[in-house]
């Protein structure tokens, strides 16, 4: 049966497609390079999902599912070790409303191997400060989504490059310069760190993951198994239509601070310079009339 799934795999890899991701499935043509890990002789890899109010369940549990259904051939048990770390094991409210009790504290957390890092409220300078400490020794250090903002936090992303969430560009720019932002990227790698494009980037990610520990093969036969045909994760640069912003116009205005649609009779508004902009947000607003300028010239300055 697994030999059935991985010839599966394989034809799915390279079966044919007009927008010219399927050249990402050649090993030949990929812009990825092979970039291997080494997984542990005994013992399965440890990774860590760091979490907090309102986590995106995509970004967490895109990676987990991942990671999950990864099968080795003679092997019984996972080769990954999967738990939830938050700063305490009180029960926290997820994205949606998804109520969750983290397994572990920062204090009590296996040493993890990788770290997963979804989208989430503002982090504590504990939580920094575990991220920081804990990378020291992981294999990844991933982000997934606006999470790239609490990676950047830490330090560790300064004089690296990294993506995020599309939406968050023009913001994760401004508000950490020293980071080499890469529009368009699915994801980015840089030393032990990587961070993901939005929400479903995440689950590329974490096949990229999967491949640089166990192979091109394993990789294909997990995404098989899972029922997903998305080819990003044999690609990096294979979010290029996010690479250029969309272009606010009277016709479809855009919001200033996260690019997406806005509805002008019921968003909130503020005038700067004799021109009305409207947000998706009170939040979004009140960011914008800190520092309009910033906004205004985004896009001939970033």
């Amino acid at each position: 049966m697994a030999a059935v799934a991985l010839s599966a795999a394989g034809e799915l890899s390279a079966s044919s497609d007009p927008d010219g991701v399927a050249n990402a499935a050649d090993p030949k043509k990929s812009a990825v390079t092979a970039n291997p890990l080494k997984p542990p002789r005994e013992g399965s890899i440890s990774v860590a999902f760091l979490i907090s109010d309102g986590a995106v369940i995509i970004d967490f549990c895109g990676p987990w599912e991942v990671f999950r259904d990864v099968n080795i051939p003679g092997r019984q048990d996972s080769p990954f070790r999967l738990y939830t770390v938050a700063e305490t094991t009180a029960r926290i409210r997820a994205g949606g409303g998804m109520k969750i009790v983290p397994d572990y504290t920062l204090a009590n957390a296996p040493a993890p191997k990788v770290i997963v890092i979804p989208a989430q409220s503002e982090p504590s300078p504990a939580v920094l400060e575990w991220i920081r400490k804990s990378t020291k020794n992981t294999d990844v250090t991933m982000s997934v989504c606006t999470g790239a903002f609490v990676l950047a936090k830490t330090g560790l992303l300064s004089g690296k490059s990294a993506t995020t969430f599309h939406a968050a560009f023009n913001s994760f720019a401004m508000q950490f310069p020293d980071v080499h932002l890469k529009r368009g990227a699915r994801f980015v790698e840089d030393s032990n760190l990587a961070s993901a494009g939005g929400l479903s980037s995440g689950i590329d990610l974490a096949l990229r993951v999967v491949e640089r520990y166990f192979g091109r093969e394993i990789a294909q036969k997990t995404a098989y198994n899972m029922e997903y045909q998305g080819q990003g994760w044999m690609n990096p640069d294979s979010n290029q239509i996010y690479a250029s912003a969309p272009v606010s116009t009277a016709e479809h205005p855009l919001c200033p601070v996260c690019g997406m649609d806005v509805d002008p009779p019921t968003a909130p508004k503020s005038v700067f310079k004799g021109k009305t902009y409207y947000f998706c947000s009170g939040d979004d607003k009140k960011t914008f009339d800190a520092a309009p300028d910033k906004f205004v010239n985004a896009d001939k300055k970033l």
